[in-house]
């Protein structure tokens, strides 16, 4: 059911930096917004596998299996590994001011879903999460938390888009200075080399 409890909830986890909101303001700052948006797109897109996972019951199969688990888990360390190694490496060869191209666009967008798809810890949190605000005997249960998954990826995606534009335009201030978004790039790669090495010692 539709509450203020769970828009105010929704919205507090959305803003909350993450991966996925990391990933949008360091293209948006080293490419411009319309690469942000594209990663907004993109981690927003992610999201959905698992809101489909948690609907069809195989998030509580992962919740169980150490196994299933493991293997999202290391494989979602090993690919912010490489996009750690990607931001590091590139940010000697952006051009600032020029507009990303359509296929780098995509290439962006695609990187942000398999980023959040790599991320077990998103498939138990909607699994512990969205359970909470189904109320029985309204509509039955996969209505509502199709209803629900909606509107946070709605609000996932509006919010992200926020970023890309802030960066973005932080990145129009800082064009007179390539050495800032060089060094500003690179201080997001190190982060996600972070976030590599701390997912790879989650627990469940």
């Amino acid at each position: 059911m539709l509450t203020t409890q769970f828009l105010l909830t929704s919205l507090i986890v959305v803003v909350m930096p993450g991966t996925g909101v990391l990933y949008t303001l360091s293209n948006g700052m080293a490419r411009g917004g319309r690469a942000g948006i594209a990663a907004a797109l993109g981690c927003t897109l992610g999201i959905l596998p698992h809101l489909l996972a948690s609907a069809l019951g195989l998030s509580a199969i992962m919740h169980v299996s150490a196994t299933v688990f493991s293997v999202v888990k290391y494989g979602g360390s090993a690919y912010l590994l490489f996009l750690a190694w990607q931001m590091w490496k590139e940010t000697g060869a952006l051009a600032i001011g020029h507009e990303s191209t359509e296929s780098s666009l995509v290439k962006v967008a695609l990187r942000g879903v398999a980023l959040n798809i790599l991320n077990p810890k998103l498939t138990i949190f909607f699994l512990a999460f969205l359970p909470q605000f189904i109320t029985p005997g309204v509509l039955s249960a996969t209505r509502q938390l199709v209803g629900l998954s909606a509107v946070f990826m709605l609000m996932t995606l509006v919010v992200f888009c926020l970023y890309a534009l802030l960066a973005g335009g932080a990145r129009k201030a800082l064009s007179a200075m390539p050495r800032s978004i060089r060094w500003i790039q690179r201080s997001f790669a190190v982060v996600f080399a972070g976030l590599a090495v701390e997912l790879a010692f989650t627990r469940r």
